[in-house]
């Protein structure tokens, strides 16, 4: 007889990791079909024809994949600065902003190796992103500011300063955006990023699925590694769960928690780089979206682990790829899946009654994110 090794794989703490937002999804899905209801739908139509719209045929495969790439990065983002005991708000604006500096390189140089220019133009990205990140950090660390506050008040300014960018003047004579097309007339945006910046299709269109998607699911293994398997990540994570043992233990808190929020930002500007080399091509101001917020559903569904961060991501990129196909097939409107949204995020967010419908114990995980939210008053 042998005796088994302690290193061997148990599932058991995943699978009870995963309880709280597999129960939260089925119980949102229950709710929205009830809502259905009430207003005349038919939801098993309209889920079919969710479903459909998100795995029914391959360019619907390939919306979902597109659709989740981004939100892995944010997701990631989010989850990163809630191990530290941190809530970005910022991710959005650091999506934007990183998504800007990217753009400045991809459309330039057009006469660089692909192998350099592509990873150079990603990489400013990512600087831009941590760069965004390191001014909320600063300000909590040296000012006592929450980072609740100042990332919503950075969205803002990341939103304008971004927009100034790309300006298209006017007949007044006013100085158009460093980062205008002339060529769009009043049209404010970039042009478009030089064949040498552009990440290359997996599969082209009518897919259009890149290789982004794979740099989005190394950035979360290397985030798993980065949290759980270093020094650093053990740093963050103690900071998060206790401040004042981990500063009485000898660790820099103040530099955690700068370092921890970089990151963030970093995450959320590769995002935005990955979607304008790999999708859009250029930049303009409405690109932006909600990408960035729906990092904190996604963050929160995926229980801030980054393999929780990547399913959680799928399931929503299949929610947002299934919602027009929904509405064609059922009538239902689309707008549905964003109440669905809320109720999974609701229900993660309060997993006390999930736990009480189901009568599942706490996890490691919610303890943590019941710590994050006691922190969430104290500089």
């Amino acid at each position: 007889m042998t005796r088994s090794s302690p290193s061997v794989f148990n599932p058991r703490p995943l699978l009870r990791a995963l309880a709280i937002p597999a129960l939260a999804l089925v119980l949102a899905l229950a709710l929205g079909a009830i809502l259905m209801l009430l207003f005349g739908d038919d939801p098993l139509k309209a889920y079919k024809g969710l479903f459909d719209g998100a795995f029914g045929t391959g360019r619907a495969w390939a919306t979902t994949v597109r659709k989740m790439t981004p939100a892995i990065l944010t997701g990631l983002s989010v989850a990163v600065a809630f191990k530290a005991g941190l809530f970005n708000i910022g991710a959005s604006g650091q999506f934007i902003i990183g998504t800007v500096c990217s753009v400045a390189i991809g459309i330039n140089f057009p006469d660089m190796p692909a192998i350099i220019h592509i990873p150079l133009a990603l990489l400013a990205g990512i600087a831009g992103g941590m760069i965004w990140g390191a001014i909320p950090g600063l300000l909590k660390v040296y000012t006592g500011a929450h980072e609740v506050i100042t990332t919503i008040m950075l969205n803002y300014i990341a939103s304008l300063l971004a927009g100034w960018t790309v300006y298209a003047g006017g007949t007044q004579g006013q100085t158009p955006g460093p980062l205008w097309d002339r060529t769009a007339g009043p049209i404010s945006e970039t042009a478009d990023v030089v064949a040498s910046a552009r990440i290359p299709w997996i599969f082209g269109p009518p897919y259009r699925v890149h290789w982004g998607v794979l740099i989005a699911i190394l950035a979360a293994v290397f985030i798993w590694w980065l949290l759980y398997k270093t020094t650093i990540g053990f740093e963050i994570r103690t900071v998060g769960a206790n401040s004042k043992a981990a500063r009485y233990a000898g660790m820099r808190v103040g530099w955690t928690v700068v370092l921890t929020i970089m990151i963030a930002g970093g995450l959320a500007g590769l995002a935005g780089g990955i979607e304008t080399l790999g999708l859009n091509h250029k930049f303009a101001p409405e690109f932006g979206g909600s990408v960035g917020f729906d990092g904190i559903t996604v963050a929160l569904l995926g229980q801030t682990h980054p393999l929780g961060v990547v399913l959680a991501a799928f399931l929503f990129g299949a929610l947002d790829a299934g919602a027009a196909n929904m509405q064609f097939q059922s009538g239902v409107a689309a707008d549905i899946i964003q109440v669905i949204q809320g109720l999974i995020l609701a229900f993660v967010a309060a997993p006390t009654i999930i736990r009480s419908i189901f009568r599942i114990g706490k996890t490691a995980d919610e303890v943590e994110q019941r710590n994050l939210s006691s922190s969430w008053g104290r500089s």
